[in-house]
């Protein structure tokens, strides 16, 4: 008999069975409930019939159905055990009677649409597969009873859907969709996926922990369905990432599994198989993060679609900081996943998922880590995080694969990026030695072993390395650079026979891959030739290095213009005084148009061109120097800064208050109106240091063009350039206030601070002009002209104080050496300087900046164009050399006319490839150098910065301010000896160079030393200069300046033009004027005077001086000179000979009788001078040195080796004739040869 409460009891029951799985439990519940509820027929023929295809899905098939538009094998199963012709017409009749209760209705009408699923027959099913519980395909039934789902006021409300329901409309959405699929409509499909997931977020919200096991069956059937379908579309190109809902499917997969583990989803996703015959879970999340991927690396916009939960909370994140946080989390969990279900292999397998993954990994690393995304874009811990975070993954993956090569290669990259250079070194060495016993095992057998690296790969990642110790170590560097560039020429040259042997050349090395192998076989030659001690292969090995660039070069290979390149064989070229063919091959580079390549900017940040072209800029600047073009060459340094249209571009609108501004500056009062960034500082601190270098040869020009007073003015400039660039070292200092003659420096513009910015026209043609003899004379204040009215109403200018170089030397009696002064003032700057022959110096530059013609589109300059300068880049030399005899003229020009021939084939070839533009390939990854190298760094470059403002002064005559100068570089290098010392890593020899230093602490405190003893010469105190170079010479033993100074006091010590100081020193005047100071001195010069009797009698005893140093002149022909003559007017030529050698001369006066030192003394400083000066010019730091040459050839000159000495004033001359107002060391000094 019927009983409403038990009926109730048993349909609750049958829906809790059904719900979890538990259909053995079903047939006796129907049974209860057609007993207890005989109006609910259709609810128990539905359930009877759902057991029975449930039952007939857990029987083996016989055949299982693969079609390839679903994933899922056992969706259709055989329908083993159906009576379909009976069940179904049953089924169809109930559902028509069923009138008063819509769930079961529902129900049914999924029931059936299953069943024709399960027959195959797709179409049938798809139209009796309800959309939704109460759709309009309804309205062809029989009209339900009166209460109505959406009832009016007062209506009874209809019941909720139970458990059961939800998982049929779960499951007719699932069966729809795949129905679409089997029917080959994978686009209709898609959209049925769509549509059902926002109405199923319930299900994706709550996740698989707490839910019923059909839920979660049919939950992840149709989760995998849609996110396998939509990436078989996405891989196919039928749909775009660029729509906003394609990532919809695999954002609620993310969702659904991350709320079932646990709060924010911190347990651990499960893997493995959601179903029998089903693709791996991890299969979903790996196109999940593929689909990401192709999001980063192709910069699209990220979807904004079914947007997580997780993602939507930070409305104030960027859109990449919500697309690097997503992409982090799909990449855990799916590394997560393939990590803990790979096991290790054997040794014949392969793991080629992992290798996938880890190819795909850095690929989103190389952009993720490229100077494209912004260290806030990262997320926490920057860069740094990142590939900390990466080389755990490799690490991991290499526990997962035997001997991988990718993994070895990727794993030298990233240890390059954190710069733990010996680790990565470690890890080519080890991924070479696989590489090279690989090769020779397919070499032997014959059969290709897939996961070795082909000949392309391993031709990129030897030239990183290459590049990478060029750039970034030291000698033994460089030689190990120049030994693997061995290797690789050798591969290369295998690479090309064979290419040239065989018919095609489909699975050859491409061409940029060749082009790129070459440059770096140059590059490694270049750098070894720098730091080789065999000074005479140096010639060979720059020649070859040159050889190499060249044919990297070739248009044959599509980067006949490539930066690297370019600057590289520029440099040699200019290093070899081939101005003419560098000048023409740099000003191609500059001039070409750039092609545009995508994926360039997102890896090589904005700019990229741009910024690759400085160091070019800067190289061109100096050769034009060298030509004594310097109104060209100031130009081209403003063309660096000018090619970035707006200043606001590289230096941002950050505020410089601080004691380094330049006085206008402070003046001014300038604030910024918007602040922000500028590109520098996105730059590491190599590029920093290019720009920081063009400023230095800036004032260079300046110096030599107008004097060294108007350097000194505009020097605090360089100051404030640096804490733009670098920041505040807490490293206080306080200008001295030299206060140098007004000039146009003083006053140029606001938008000239940092670089000269190019006035108005009508104001350039107003400009200072200052005669030749007039540059270190006094500059007398000028009357107001249309630059100074201009700049003092906009900025109000004080007075300044003037003062010149000659108030330094007012006194005639400051020195003994007051005649020397004046010439040794001049060489120290400038000893070989040519003649000016052109006139070109007639007019001086403006202080504020050359005039720069306006931008024309997407040129550089047009200041730069043919058309506007024909003489400009002309090929001829504007500088002859000078009157010589007829041999060594037949000789030189012979010399001229080979290298003038060199350089018209190079114009040649160069007019050839004018037309063909390379792009700039990326080498080496943006290198993440931790923050206290960095802070080592910066305070080389700031002692460097020091040194530069003190010579300013000390050309000037303000050598009270060149102290204070030097004195704050000597404050600076100190601190970095003491953080070199304290480094938490472990303590660094203070005389090795690390890892991407420019020089070591020791040869930093030399270069402090030896401008000490520039200063010391400069204030006429010799012996305090040679104790000082003494020293820089006990801190690094091979230092250029302190050689040359030291090796210039010894000669003249030996030339007796030196004399000894007093034996007994006089009271410490150093409180006292120079009037008061000028007694002494004259005190001291009459004690001179009246020896000078008794000198020149003491020196007709003395024996002649010998010829030769010792030990290198003929010994016959010595001993021949040091006989005395007869008739030498001797007083008394029968005296006896002293008791010593006759070398020794006769017996010493007292010390305080003394007016020169002992032969001996002598000799042993004109030797001392000899040896320094020979081991320098055989350095690479000093091959090319003039000054060293020109010490050496006066050392030759007083040993009696005329023709040494004519043959080192020969190279001199030839070193002059293509010197810049700084030496080719300036544009090196940022990375070396390797851009």
């Amino acid at each position: 008999m019927p009983d409403a409460v038990k009926a109730a009891h048993y349909i609750q029951q049958l829906d809790d069975a059904r719900c979890d799985d538990n259909w053995d439990a079903v047939p006796e519940l129907v049974r209860k409930v057609r007993k207890h509820a005989p109006e609910r027929a259709c609810l128990a023929l539905t359930a009877e019939i759902e057991h029975a295809i449930a039952k007939a899905s857990l029987k083996p098939s016989p055949s299982i159905h693969t079609d390839p538009g679903s994933t899922t094998a056992n969706s259709a199963p055989a329908a083993a055990g159906l009576d379909a012709a009976k069940q179904l017409p049953a089924l169809l009749s109930a559902v028509d009677a069923e009138a008063n209760h819509p769930q079961d209705r529902f129900q049914a009408r999924v029931c059936a649409g299953w069943l024709l699923w399960v027959l195959r027959e797709y179409p049938a099913a798809l139209a009796r597969l309800p959309r939704s519980l109460f759709d309009d395909a309804e309205a062809s039934q029989p009209p339900p009873p009166p209460a109505a789902p959406q009832t009016a006021d007062g209506g009874t409300p209809p019941p909720p859907p139970s458990e059961w329901t939800r998982v049929c409309a779960l499951k007719a959405a699932y069966l729809r969709a795949n129905c679409l699929a089997r029917d080959g409509q994978r686009a209709g499909a898609l959209d049925a996926f769509g549509a059902a997931l926002p109405g199923l977020g319930g299900v994706w919200a709550a996740g698989p922990a707490g839910a019923r096991q059909q839920t979660r069956y049919w939950a992840e059937l149709f989760l995998t369905e849609y996110c396998m379908l939509a990436a078989q579309a996405l891989r196919d190109g039928a749909r775009s990432l660029r729509e906003a809902d394609s990532l919809d499917c695999f954002r609620a997969w993310a969702q659904y599994w991350a709320a079932g583990t646990g709060k924010g989803g911190g347990g651990t996703v499960p893997g493995g198989y959601g179903f029998r015959g089903s693709v791996p879970r991890r299969q979903v999340w790996a196109e999940y993060y593929y689909a990401m991927s192709e999001i980063l690396q192709g910069d699209l916009p990220l979807p904004t679609g079914y947007a997580v939960a997780a993602s939507a909370g930070n409305e104030s994140s960027s859109a990449r900081s919500l697309l690097r946080a997503e992409l982090k989390r799909v990449e855990l969990i799916y590394q997560g996943l393939l990590f803990s279900e790979t096991k290790f292999p054997r040794a014949d397998e392969e793991r080629a998922e992992v290798e996938d993954f880890v190819r795909r990994m850095m690929r989103n690393w190389a952009i993720l880590n490229g100077r494209g995304w912004k260290e806030q874009d990262l997320g926490v811990g920057g860069r740094d995080a990142l590939c900390r975070a990466t080389l755990e993954t490799l690490y991991g993956a290499a526990a997962k694969t035997y001997h991988s090569t990718a993994v070895l290669r990727h794993l030298f990259t990233v240890h390059l990026a954190v710069a733990e250079f010996d680790l990565a070194f470690m890890a080519f060495d080890s991924w070479l030695e696989l590489v090279k016993k690989g090769r020779a095992r397919v070499a032997k057998t014959g059969r290709r072993e897939p996961a070795l690296d082909d000949e392309a790969t391993m031709f990129e990642t030897i030239s990183a390395c290459i590049a990478a110790l060029c750039r970034f170590g030291n000698r033994e560097a460089a030689e190990k650079a120049h030994k693997l560039a061995a290797e690789l020429e050798e591969l290369v040259e295998q690479e090309e026979a064979r290419d040239s042997d065989s018919a095609d050349n489909l699975h050859g090395v491409p061409p940029n891959v060749m082009a790129l192998a070459w440059q770096s076989i140059g590059l490694a030659q270049a750098q070894w030739a720098r730091m080789t001690y065999d000074s005479e292969s140096r010639a060979s090995i720059q020649e070859k290095a040159i050889q190499c660039l060249r044919r990297s070069l070739s248009p044959d290979y599509g980067l006949a213009l490539d930066a690297r390149g370019v600057f590289a064989l520029g440099v040699l070229y200019a290093e070899q005084r081939k101005l003419s063919a560098s000048i023409e091959l740099v000003k191609t580079a500059l001039l070409a148009d750039a092609a545009v390549e995508e994926g360039q900017e997102l890896r090589l940040g904005p700019y990229w061109r741009e910024r690759s072209l400085i160091q070019l800029w800067h190289l061109l600047a100096l050769m034009l120097s060298a030509r004594q073009e310097f109104l060209m060459a100031a130009r081209a340094c403003e063309g660096a800064i000018e090619q970035f249209k707006d200043p606001h571009v590289l230096f941002g609108s950050r505020g410089l208050n601080s004691t380094y501004r330049s006085e206008h500056l402070n003046e001014a009062g300038i604030k910024s109106e918007k602040a922000g960034d500028g590109l520098v500082d996105e730059m590491d601190d190599y590029e920093k240091e290019s720009i920081l270098q063009i400023k230095m040869t800036q004032l260079a020009i300046l110096e030599l063009v107008e004097g060294p007073a108007v350097a000194v003015n505009a020097s605090t400039e360089l100051l404030t350039l640096f804490l733009r660039l670098f920041g505040d070292l807490e490293h206080k200092v306080e200008l001295a206030k030299a206060e140098p003659p007004k000039t146009a420096a003083t006053l140029r513009s606001i938008r000239g601070s940092l670089f000269g910015g190019k006035p108005d026209k009508a104001v350039r043609q107003q400009q200072s002009v200052v005669n030749n003899n007039e540059k270190l004379a006094t500059i007398p204040s000028r009357p107001q002209t249309t630059q100074t009215t201009h700049t003092t109403q906009s900025i109000g200018t004080t007075a300044l104080t003037t003062q010149t170089s000659n108030d330094a030397a007012a006194d005639p009696h400051s020195s003994r050496r007051s005649t020397r002064s004046d010439d040794t003032k001049r060489r120290s700057r400038n000893s070989l300087r040519k003649r000016d022959r052109s006139g070109s110096r007639q007019r001086a530059v403006s202080v504020s900046g050359p005039p720069v013609p306006p931008l024309d589109g997407d040129k550089n300059f047009s200041a730069f164009d043919e058309r506007n300068l024909p003489h400009y880049f002309a090929p001829k030399q504007t500088v002859e050399p000078p009157q010589t005899s007829q041999h060594e003229d037949s000789r030189r020009s012979s010399s001229r006319s080979r290298g003038l021939a060199a350089a018209a084939n190079h114009h040649a070839e160069a007019a050839a490839v004018a037309q063909a533009v390379g792009s700039f390939v990326p080498l080496l990854p943006y290198v993440q150098f931790p923050p206290e190298h960095n802070r080592r760094r910066r305070m080389g470059i700031l002692t460097k910065v020091w040194l530069v403002v003190a010579g300013f002064y000390r050309r000037a005559g303000l050598l009270d301010d060149a102290h204070k100068a030097i004195v704050e570089a000597q404050k600076v290098a100190q601190s970095l000896e003491a953080d070199v010392v304290k480094n938490v890593s472990g303590p660094l020899p203070v005389r090795q160079v690390g890892w991407g230093m420019e020089k070591s602490a020791e040869e930093v405190l030399a270069d402090v030393w030896a401008e000490k003893g520039n200063l010391s010469v400069a204030q006429e105190r010799p012996y305090q200069a040679r104790a000082e170079f003494e020293t820089a010479l006990t801190h690094f033993r091979d230092h250029p300046g302190a050689i040359v100074g030291l090796s210039n006091i010894l000669l003249d010590i030996y030339t007796e033009k030196l004399l000894p100081p007093p034996a007994v020193p006089g009271p410490d005047l150093s409180g006292l004027s120079l009037a008061d100071d000028s007694i002494f001195i004259s005190s001291t010069d009459a004690r001179t005077s009246a020896a000078t009797h008794q000198t020149k009698e003491d020196s007709s005893k003395l024996p002649p001086l010998p010829s030769a140093p010792l030990g290198l002149g003929p010994t016959g022909a010595a001993k021949a000179d040091r006989k005395p003559a007869a008739g030498t007017g001797e007083p008394n030529g029968d005296a006896p000979s002293p008791p010593s050698s006759g070398l020794l001369g006769p017996p010493l006066p007292p010390p305080h009788l003394a007016t020169s030192l002992p032969l001996n003394d002598r000799l042993a400083a004109r030797d001392r001078a000899y040896g320094l000066l020979v081991g320098l010019t055989k350095l690479g730091r000093g091959w090319n040195d003039g000054e060293a040459w020109l010490a050496l050839a006066r050392a030759y000159e007083e040993s009696g080796q005329a023709d040494r000495a004519r043959d080192a004033l020969w190279w001199c001359v030839e070193l002059e004739d293509g010197r810049g107002v700084r030496g080719w060391d300036a544009v090196l000094a940022a990375g070396g040869y390797v851009l």
